[in-house]
C-alpha cells in the first residue's frame, strides 16, 4: 500500500532535520514535462531533502528553456534528464564557461532507437530478428488499410525521428521490398498501433524508442541491420533532412545526462555527489513507466512507489549513512 503526498509531508522532516540548509541550502529542480524526466525530478527532491537536507523545490522545465536558463542565469541548480544531442552546442559552451557541469548519466545505457517487432514474432521465426529477414517476410506485415502492400510504422510528422526513420527506410529498400511508410499522426497513434497488434497478436514493424511505456508493457525485438552503428554518418546524414545518400547504420545511444550548475556542484558537494550516481537503465525505467501508465501516476506519486519498492537500485546511490536517514523518514510516515 502506498502513501499519498508522501513527498508533501517530507517537507516538514526535511525542515526540522538538524541536518538542514547549512550544508546545501535552496535548490531548484527542473521538473520536465515527460514522465521519465519528472520521476527522476520527485526522486531528486525526495533522497536530497531527506537525505542531505536541501530545501528542494521543483519547478516547471523543457529542454530548449531550462538548458538556458541554467547556462544564463544559473537556475535552475539540477535538470535531472537532459537529453544533449538536442542542445549539445549551449551545454558545452555553458561547461566551457565554468557555469554548467554534467554531473552523471540520467541513463545508463542512453536513450535507445531503433526499429522494433514483437518478440513472438521472433519465437515463432527468429529471422525476423534481423532486416533481412524482414525483408525477406515482407508479407507478414501487411497494411491494416491495406493488405496488398506492407506496413512500417514510421515516427510522427515533425518529429526529430520522422527524418531519420524515413532516411532509413530509404537506406534499407524497404520501398522495394513492399513496405509503406506510414506516418501514424501523433505518439498516441504510433503507440496504439504497436498496443492493438500486441492485444490481438498481430504482426507490427516500426521505429520506437526508450525509455517508454509501451516498451515496458511490451516484449519487443530491435531488428538487428548487421551493420553496427556508425556515428559520424548517423550525425552528418540520417539525422539531416538533407540526406541524400543515407546508408544504413544502427542509431546510436542518445546520451541523457544530468546537468547542474558548478554553483551548486561547489556549494553542496555531498548533494552534487548523489547526481553523479543516480541513474537508471532503460529496461528499469521502461517498466517504471508502465507503472506510471496503468496507475495513472504523476511524478510524485510514482517517486513514491519506487521509493518504498526498489530500495535496492536507490541505496546505491547514496552511503549508508545517508540511507539511514532516508529509511527513518520513510518509517516514519
Amino acid at each position: 500500500m502506498y502513501k499519498k503526498s508522501i513527498l508533501a509531508g517530507l517537507m516538514t522532516v526535511a525542515a526540522t532535520s538538524s541536518f538542514a540548509a547549512d550544508s546545501c541550502g535552496k535548490i531548484q529542480i527542473a521538473d520536465m514535462n515527460w514522465n521519465s524526466a519528472s520521476l527522476m525530478a520527485n526522486v531528486d527532491k525526495f533522497i536530497l531533502e531527506n537525505g542531505y537536507g536541501c530545501d528542494a523545490e521543483l519547478i516547471p522545465g523543457d529542454t530548449m528553456p531550462t538548458s538556458t536558463s541554467m547556462a544564463e542565469k544559473g537556475q535552475p541548480d539540477i535538470a535531472p534528464e537532459m537529453w544533449t544531442n538536442a542542445v549539445k552546442a549551449l551545454i558545452d559552451r555553458g561547461v566551457a564557461d565554468g557555469r554548467l557541469s554534467i554531473s552523471g548519466q540520467s541513463l545508463s545505457d542512453g536513450g535507445e532507437e531503433g526499429f522494433w517487432v514483437p518478440k513472438y514474432m521472433v519465437d515463432a521465426d527468429p529471422s525476423l530478428a534481423t532486416i533481412e529477414g524482414i525483408k525477406q517476410h515482407a508479407k507478414a506485415f501487411p497494411n491494416p488499410e491495406d493488405a496488398s502492400v506492407s506496413a512500417f510504422y514510421g515516427c510522427p510528422a515533425g518529429w526529430g525521428c520522422q527524418i531519420t526513420a524515413g532516411n532509413l527506410f530509404k537506406a534499407l529498400n524497404l520501398q522495394e521490398s513492399g513496405f509503406e511508410l506510414i506516418d501514424p499522426g501523433s505518439s498516441a497513434g504510433l503507440s496504439g498501433s504497436l498496443s492493438r497488434a500486441y492485444e490481438r497478436k498481430a504482426s507490427w514493424f516500426g521505429y520506437y524508442w526508450a525509455p517508454t511505456a509501451i516498451l515496458g508493457k511490451y516484449d519487443m525485438v530491435k531488428v538487428d541491420f548487421g551493420t553496427g552503428v556508425d556515428t559520424e554518418h548517423y550525425i552528418k546524414c540520417i539525422a539531416e533532412d538533407s540526406c541524400m545518400d543515407p546508408k544504413v547504420t544502427m542509431y546510436p545511444p542518445s546520451p541523457v545526462f544530468t546537468i547542474t550548475t558548478t554553483d551548486f556542484q561547489k556549494n553542496a558537494p555531498e548533494a552534487y555527489a548523489y547526481t553523479t550516481k543516480r541513474a537508471f537503465t532503460n529496461a528499469q525505467m521502461n517498466g517504471l513507466l508502465a507503472w506510471m501508465e496503468d496507475n495513472q501516476a504523476d511524478g510524485q506519486y510514482a517517486a513514491e512507489n519506487f521509493m518504498f519498492t526498489y530500495p535496492e537500485i536507490w541505496s546505491k546511490w547514496v552511503d549508508k549513512d545517508v540511507k539511514a536517514k532516508i529509511d527513518k523518514a520513510l518509517d516514519s510516515l
